[in-house]
Parts: C-alpha cells; structure tokens; sequence
C-alpha cells in the first residue's frame, strides 16, 4: 500500500520580529497559514529507510539524503522501514518553508502507518522551530521562536492564493542578519482575517536589501489589487490573497505572460 501526502506550503499572513533573544534566534509573532498545494511525498513499506528525491527543484537539496524528511525519519520511533519518495514542486529556500512542510507530511505518513508517539511536537521542534505546525498544517498563530502555537478562529479557508517566486534563492540567516532591531509593534489582535489585513511583514525590506527582485514581484501583485499581497517569511517568495478565483487565475495568467521565468502556484488557503 502506498500513502500520498502533500507538503502544504507554508505562508506567513503575518510576521512581526520583536527582539533579537540571547540564544541567537529571534522572537517572532507570526500569523501560519498553509496552501493546499506543495510538495508529494509517497510512501511504502520496505526492510530500511530510503528516500529518493525528484522534481523541478530536487537539485536544490544538496544531499537527497541529508534533508528533513530522513532527519525526521531518524526521530520517529516505527516497526519497519519506509521507502519515500519525495517530488519537490517548491522552490528551495523561499520562505515556504518546504523543508518543514516535507517534515510535517513525512510525520503524517508515520501517523497512518505507525502511529506517533506522545511527545511528538518536541521531536519535530528539533528538526525547526516551524516544523510543529507543518504536522497539521493548521492556520495558527506562532510566537517564541515560532514552536509556541496558538490556535486561532479562521475564516480564511478557501481564499484564493497565488505564489511567486523569481527563482533566486534566499536563505533566512543574512536576512534575520540585516533586519534593523526595531520592534514595531505587536501582531494584532482578532481572527486569522483582522489579523492579515492589518499585519506586515518585518523581513520584507532586509530581504529586498538582499534580493531586489522581491520588489518587482510585490509590485506585479498590487497591480492587480488582491485582497492581501505580501513577502512570505524571509523571501523570495510572495503571495497574493484573492477573494475571487477567477481574479487569482487573471493575474497568474498577465504576469505569467509578462515574467515567464518567474515560478508560480496556485491553490486555496486550508
């Protein structure tokens, strides 16, 4: 038997960096959403652990075999092996947090198969702070370093979401970096829609610094006036939120036209 699982890309509707901590990471207020689309991890059973990695963006992973799913497999305790196969549809280092997301549906795999164990947060904070809540793949909200979750009313299901990405990595550490210290304030109060209108991202302008071209993606999407446009994480990846369908696939179709080299999905918000 073989078990399908998506990697639900992550976004962040919301991130708001409040302080630099002694430990060296950042405390974060983060409003978590995930795209019914990503990466597809398949599994069957087999005599020993094996995962094979392929997909437009499977050469990113510099190590097939050092990459979370296998770190997470490692952390799960299970009666027998598992052959997974992972296709990576998502960009590598783009603030969708693929590698967690990967993580959390390889947790899920071993959840129908095996079951997990009671202290399976803990064991997946150790692969990321994010990795928590890409096991359910939930909209919540994150603070700490993003491991300390709090559920949230949504009413966001089903919205209309398109991501873009120019094709340049970016990786989170020079972004976190080049962020200024200055805390700008909480993230607001409300449910999951108050909360993404009226909250921002604190990595948009350190990661523009780094990649320009975030910026010419983030005007692409005010052009066509979506309900909510932002940067994603630590970038290159934005998204647009759209009321409508038909308004999503209209501009997914002008700026394919426009930018052909940029990547692009589309789907829902969960």
């Amino acid at each position: 038997m073989t078990i399908t699982e998506t990697a639900f890309a992550k976004i962040n509707l919301a991130l708001h960096v409040r302080k630099r901590r002694e430990d060296g990471y950042h405390e974060l207020e983060t409003l978590f959403a995930f795209v019914d689309a990503g990466d597809t991890l398949s599994a069957r059973a087999a005599d020993q652990d094996c995962v094979s990695t392929v997909g437009e963006f499977a050469g990113g992973i510099d190590n097939p075999f050092d990459n979370l799913v296998s770190k997470a497999l490692g952390l799960l305790p299970r009666s027998g092996g598992l052959d997974i196969t992972l296709e990576k549809k998502l960009p590598v280092a783009a603030g969708l947090g693929g590698g967690s997301a990967d993580a959390g549906a390889l947790f899920r795999i071993v959840e129908q198969a095996h079951g997990l164990p009671d202290d399976w947060q803990e064991r997946a904070a150790k692969l990321g702070a994010d990795v928590p809540c890409c096991v359910r793949s939930e909209t919540v909200v994150g603070r700490g370093t993003g491991t300390e979750l709090e559920p949230i009313e949504s009413d966001l299901g089903g919205m209309a979401v398109l991501l873009l990405n120019p094709r340049v990595p970016v990786s989170t550490g020079p972004v976190f970096a080049a962020w200024d210290g200055r805390d700008r304030g909480a993230l607001p109060e409300g449910n999951a829609r108050q909360i993404a209108q009226s909250g921002r991202n604190d990595l948009r302008d350190p990661a523009i610094a780094i990649c320009p071209q975030i910026a010419d993606v983030l005007a692409e999407l005010e052009h066509d006036a979506p309900w909510k446009f932002e940067m994603s994480g630590s970038g290159a990846t934005c998204f647009a939120l759209y009321e409508q369908t038909t308004a999503r696939d209209e501009a997914a179709r002008r700026i394919a036209k426009a930018h052909p080299q940029w990547w692009q999905m589309t789907g829902k918000l969960r």
